[in-house]
């Protein structure tokens, strides 16, 4: 969601909306579809979720807080995020949409081998986080090219609960995140409109600035930098290959 003084008409982002989300502003929505049920589908349709979740729930942890503390314990010397120089995923397991706009892209893993131990799913499910981050940087380029200026993530719901997509979000955008004081952030949104709306506040911003707090920012590791400008690169690649395997199969 960004906003913007102007009207700014980005391809394949829905808008612009005049004060749809802050009055007086113009709002772009660019999204991705089901990136937590995308989450979902890699790791429980894995052969090792049963041992999985029978050691998360020895542990008493969910199965994505044992997976973040398994992939710490496996990735040894090297950032967590290296793990996945040889595995590559692109999201779109129910069409894209935004920044490409396109319903009929398909899901695509590349570097998968025989092995289905823990450490095997762990890796998968760091190389789907990572390509949730990647659409969300393509999002930005889009709408940087179309003139807004994105300098900061603000990042709520769901998601934002989980440390590692938080951290993978700063590192592959290289953009802080900012994350609310109040982890139900929506609830806080509703409770601005009721303030709003018994007068207790003049206007959607000033209540906005009394009753929401940043509780926490976390930054991009930014030696880091280089490593996932190239998967970035693999990444844009593999769309470009879907397309021509469609264009093939579509041919004479």
């Amino acid at each position: 969601m960004g906003i913007s003084k102007n009207p700014i008409f980005v391809p394949g982002v829905w808008g612009p909306y005049f004060s749809a989300m802050v009055p007086g502003f113009w709002l772009n929505e660019g999204g991705q579809s089901i990136t937590g049920k995308l989450i979902d589908h890699m790791v429980q349709g894995h052969a090792a979720f049963p041992e999985l979740q029978a050691k998360a729930t020895a542990r008493g942890q969910s199965v994505y807080a044992y997976l973040n503390s398994h992939l710490d314990l496996i990735k040894k010397a090297q950032p967590v995020g290296f793990l996945t120089v040889d595995l590559h995923v692109w999201p779109d397991f129910h069409g894209n949409r935004s920044p490409l706009a396109d319903l009929t892209l398909k899901g695509m893993v590349t570097g998968l081998k025989l092995s289905q131990d823990l450490d095997d799913l762990a890796i998968l499910y760091l190389a789907t986080v990572q390509a949730i981050a990647f659409g969300t940087r393509l999002i930005i380029e889009a709408m940087e090219s179309a003139g807004h200026s994105i300098s900061t993530l603000f990042l709520c719901g769901g998601l934002s609960k989980n440390p590692l997509f938080v951290q993978m979000h700063a590192d592959i955008t290289g953009l802080p995140v900012v994350l609310s004081q109040e982890v139900e952030s929506v609830l806080v949104g509703a409770a601005v409109l009721g303030a709003c709306a018994s007068g207790d506040f003049a206007s959607v911003q000033e209540a906005m600035a009394k009753m929401s707090k940043v509780g926490k920012v976390v930054f991009p590791r930014h030696e880091d930098k280089r490593y996932y400008d190239k998967k970035y690169q693999v990444f844009l690649k593999l769309v470009e290959h879907q397309k021509e395997y469609a264009a093939i199969m579509k041919g004479d």
